[in-house]
């Protein structure tokens, strides 16, 4: 009698794309920021397709949350306990695809199916939940017009936690749609072009020659705004400084500090250093840059940002609270500050949607409290006649008009120097550049003044 013969099992290879995107997701989810998470998952795997899927689907659900959760809840019978929270999770995922991707319906809930199925580390593990998962995802694929359209409440319709929809609102009553349309919109690549080296238009062209379609951005003069995404390495010149990705609404920052004197400047809150490598680019004159940061890996970020692009022998790099001035400050006094000061990243949810998972109602009242703290620090280093600008990439009047006038209202020798521009909104101080105009992220800018005893006296 002959051996029995036992069933061969069936070995289904799970997305590579997908396992990413759901150990990112539960990261992002526990509290930890996805720009933290993503270089050991995304950015690990090695083919581009599977990192474009990963980053797709991550910041899908990460956008969508709020209407993806409505459709799960519609679905289903009864919630989820918290313990199977990565069953939700992936629904979330396998929902986003089904409405926004263009894989096929059925390969998206295979996948899905054998993904729950997966034991812990390559996916949930949970083999009881794979019927489920596929009856709910099914049912989607048949209702799916229904349920968008029984979408009444704002919060799932436009997909942000109610507190930051409200705050919007009451901010900017008059554009508060298109604010919170923009933050669920991908994001522009844009490139800041190193002026040392090349114009916009002689960069264009070599990016035209290497096959990258590119267009001049009419908000920064050394904007280029890239069709698609592109990995940077592949960035003729990148190595060697001749470019750096930037949003071109960043970029108004040093053209707004006007830095005309041989004078050293002082740059508060610097990292990753973007503002502080443009504002060297654009003003040969700087001798020196005085770079402040709290964090050591944070400010490894400048470093690199600097060497990159010859700019380290013009930068001194300063680990310190910029608060606690009186323990790092040399004494003399500078004609020019920069605060990019720590916020509530509200401009820049459609490049960062994690904010909108991560960010508290709560964090407001301390942000405004530390903003104040460094403002008043830093106008004791400004020099009578120098000028301070401040900078936030937030849409939320408390940290920024609202910062101004109190600040104005204490300090008699603080003057605002109005920007005069053909973008954004004029604030009763500052101006606001909102997310999604002329395709850049929200930031906020006021320009200050200190006076002399003499013009106060006058």
């Amino acid at each position: 009698m002959g051996k029995s013969s036992s069933p061969v099992k069936k070995k289904v290879r799970v997305s590579l794309a997908r396992q990413a995107a759901l150990k990112a997701l539960k990261q992002v989810f526990s509290g930890q920021s996805l720009s933290a998470v993503q270089p050991a998952s995304i950015d690990a795997l090695e083919d581009r397709r599977d990192r474009g899927l990963a980053n797709e689907i991550v910041n899908g659900v990460l956008r969508w949350r709020w209407q993806l959760e409505f459709f799960v809840s519609r679905l289903l019978s009864k919630p989820l306990k918290q313990k199977d929270s990565d069953v939700q999770l992936l629904l979330l995922m396998a929902l986003y695809e089904l409405k926004e991707c263009r894989a096929p319906d059925y390969a998206i809930i295979n996948d899905a199916v054998e993904l729950v199925r997966a034991p812990g580390g390559k996916g949930a593990g949970k083999k009881w939940a794979a019927g489920l998962v596929n009856a709910v995802l099914r049912r989607f694929t048949r209702e799916k017009e229904e349920l968008i359209a029984s979408i009444k409440d704002a919060q799932v319709r436009y997909s942000h936690p109610r507190w930051i929809l409200e705050k919007i609102k009451t901010d900017w009553p008059e554009n508060w749609t298109q604010i919170v349309d923009a933050n669920n919109q991908r994001p522009a690549f844009c490139l800041r072009v190193n002026q040392m080296q090349y114009s916009a238009e002689q960069y264009q062209k070599l990016l035209a020659e290497n096959d990258i379609e590119s267009h001049v951005s009419v908000l920064a003069d050394h904007a280029l705004k890239l069709s698609q995404g592109i990995d940077v390495r592949l960035l003729p010149g990148f190595a060697d400084g001749a470019v750096s990705v930037q949003d071109a609404g960043a970029q108004l920052a040093a053209e707004l500090l006007d830095v005309s004197a041989n004078t050293p400047v002082l740059d508060l809150c610097a990292a990753p250093g973007g503002k502080t490598c443009h504002l060297l680019e654009r003003y040969s004159a700087i001798d020196k840059i005085f770079a402040v940061e709290l964090e050591q890996q944070r400010m490894q970020r400048v470093s690199e940002n600097l060497q990159r692009l010859k700019l380290e022998s013009r930068a001194e790099l300063i680990v310190a609270d910029a608060r606690e001035y009186k323990q790092w400050w040399h004494g003399d006094q500078f004609e020019r500050i920069l605060i990019d000061a720590p916020c509530s990243a509200s401009g820049v949810i459609r490049r960062h949607p994690d904010i909108k998972t991560l960010r508290r109602e709560s964090d407001i009242t301390p942000l405004v409290k530390l903003q104040a703290e460094i403002l008043s620090s830093a106008w004791q280093m400004l020099a009578p006649g120098g000028d301070l600008l401040y900078v936030t990439c937030s849409v939320f009047k408390d940290e920024n008009q609202n910062q101004m006038a109190d600040f104005i209202s204490r300090n008699k020798n603080a003057a605002e120097i109005k920007i005069q521009a053909d973008w954004g909104k004029p604030c009763e101080y500052g101006r606001q550049l909102l997310p999604g105009e002329q395709d850049a992220d929200g930031f906020y800018f006021c320009r200050l003044r200190k006076l002399s005893e003499e013009k106060l006296e006058n």
